[in-house]
């Protein structure tokens, strides 16, 4: 097996948008995984034998960091690879003067908490019905990651 992680270029879209829908109950819409990236973005697709099996969206904003989303293709999970490509983000935020990234999850997603918590974050608060549900809404949890100051 071999694997990268590189920026997300228009090309990766159509996977990309492939995976969004087979991954979420309530995906984001076409036009968001398809639009032209702005100079804030820190966009990344993980590619394991040539093959696009997750992506995540992300900015960075004056060493402030946001994870917005990430997805594993649900044909690819549970081989570690949401592990590998969020600790990329990390290091790519890293290597871009990150001091903090921040993100929220479902209160449901319990797997993605526990991954989140065993790689740094910490949760730090809530917000109420913030997300769409089967069954109305659901909380996010607001969790952030602190990179250690130099010196």
């Amino acid at each position: 097996m071999t694997h990268k992680i590189i920026p997300l270029e228009a090309h990766h879209t159509d996977d990309v948008w492939r995976i969004e829908q087979a991954a979420n109950t309530f995906p984001w819409a076409e036009s968001m995984i398809r639009k032209e990236p702005n100079r804030i973005a820190a966009n990344y697709v993980l590619v394991v034998d040539e093959q696009v099996v997750g992506y995540c969206f992300g900015q960075l904003v004056a060493g402030e960091g946001t994870l917005l989303n990430i997805a594993i293709d649900p044909a690819q999970q549970r081989k570690g690879y949401g592990k590998l490509l969020l600790n990329g983000f990390i290091d790519a935020l890293e290597a871009k003067q990150a001091e903090e990234i921040w993100l929220e999850v479902r209160e449901s997603n319990t797997g993605a908490y526990k991954l989140y918590e065993a790689t740094g974050f910490n949760e730090t608060n809530r917000r109420v019905g913030y997300y769409p549900a089967v069954d109305g809404r659901e909380d996010a949890l607001i969790m952030a990651y602190m990179f250690m100051p130099f010196g």
